[in-house]
């Protein structure tokens, strides 16, 4: 079996035939020159001392202060029902991944720019609405998983039924769509139109598997883009180009988002079989009783071909998810699934690199790190 990853537009074999490349040793990636970026060395996920100094949440707490009382605003309506549902979620206890990202993006892009690192309005509105097409795409996700437990509380299907969880999630989207138009950059409306897009897509994608083991993992890691990443590196790239007219500079800043989102959605799935529920928030082994293989699973079914029909089936069978289980714990899924996640962090370590020297860069450095590290 072969393992995939794309890079610069190219699918590259990571894993063959259940080799493991070590990924302590920097991995050699073509890449553009071009003199308005900074040449960088190859790079690994150690982080140099400067760049381990950068707190991310630190550097972004006064542009994050407020945010969903914003986003809120964003929501005014007048019926207390549909309010009280779109206010369900943006309750200030998330962690505000996505924002944190693309506001450290905006100020890396605008360090490098000249522009001092002033946060611009419409970049903050990015990061609102890369919240808000978030959370959207969550309240429908625990519709068509019939989810009933999301961070630690319960689901707005499970309070409200799946009629109105599904409206109040097209509302969110809704007053995102009017908040991205008001922005006022047809470029702009244009990438982050592309998220929904891709989050439809990625959910089609889920329902369905490859027969063929090299097609399947591509098939994942492609889903795992659509669902995850693809909102990430789309948030990124639009802040990149209210600022800067340099594609080289948008496809940096695109190429951070996608790799890093990817590697949090390759941790998330390793949490799936090492985390439990109180750690992480939700069931483990939740993605098993979805009928859904991920990474651990693909990689496990290297060791253990039986997985394979329990894949085609989706896990559907009496005892078909305990047997899954202990196969993932049985082989060395995780490790590969964590070395799948360290490249991927390489490469957005080395797409950052080529930006201006500034804190926020290092501290977009400094989050791969935690991303890899995270245990919830």
């Amino acid at each position: 079996m072969c393992t995939y990853m794309e890079v610069n537009g190219q699918i590259k074999v990571l894993f063959q035939q259940g080799h493991v490349h070590s990924f302590n040793k920097p991995v050699t990636l073509s890449r553009h020159r071009c003199k308005y970026l900074y040449s960088t060395p190859r790079v690994s996920c150690s982080l140099h001392s400067d760049a381990k100094l950068k707190d991310p949440f630190s550097l972004v707490q006064k542009d994050l202060q407020n945010i969903y009382d914003d986003i809120k605003q964003q929501l005014l309506v007048s019926k207390a029902e549909l309010k009280a549902l779109c206010d369900y979620y943006f309750d200030g206890k998330g962690k505000a991944f996505r924002p944190m990202i693309v506001i450290l993006m905006a100020r890396a892009c605008n360090v490098h720019s000249n522009k001092e690192g002033v946060l611009l309005p419409a970049q903050r509105s990015i990061a609102m609405i890369s919240e808000m097409i978030h959370t959207a795409s969550l309240v429908h996700d625990d519709v068509i998983d019939d989810s009933d437990k999301r961070r630690g509380k319960n689901t707005i299907n499970n309070v409200w039924g799946e009629r109105k969880a599904i409206l109040a999630g097209d509302f969110i989207l809704s007053a995102a769509s009017m908040a991205l138009a008001r922005i006022g950059n047809t470029t702009v409306v244009s990438v982050l139109s592309q998220v929904i897009e891709d989050l439809v897509r990625g959910e089609f994608m889920q329902l369905g598997s490859k027969e063929n083991e090299n097609e399947r993992f591509k098939h994942y890691l492609e889903k795992t883009f659509k669902k995850t990443a693809s909102l990430i590196a789309n948030s990124c790239k639009a802040v990149s180009i209210l600022v800067n007219s340099d594609p080289e500079v948008h496809e940096i800043a695109y190429q951070y988002g996608r790799n890093v989102g990817i590697a949090f959605q390759l941790v998330d799935d390793i949490l799936d079989f090492t985390s439990n529920a109180n750690c992480l928030g939700k069931p483990s082994a939740a993605d098993l009783k979805l009928g859904l293989a991920t990474g651990p699973v693909l990689f496990a079914c290297q060791q253990f071909p039986e997985l394979h029909s329990m894949i085609m089936r989706r896990f559907s069978s009496d005892g078909d998810v305990d047997r899954a289980w202990q196969y993932v714990l049985k082989s060395d899924g995780v490790e590969q699934t964590n070395y799948l996640a360290q490249h991927y962090c390489q490469e957005a370590i080395r797409q950052i690199s080529r930006l201006r020297p500034s804190s926020e860069r290092d501290a977009l450095i400094r989050l791969t790190e935690l991303v890899l590290r995270r245990d919830k």
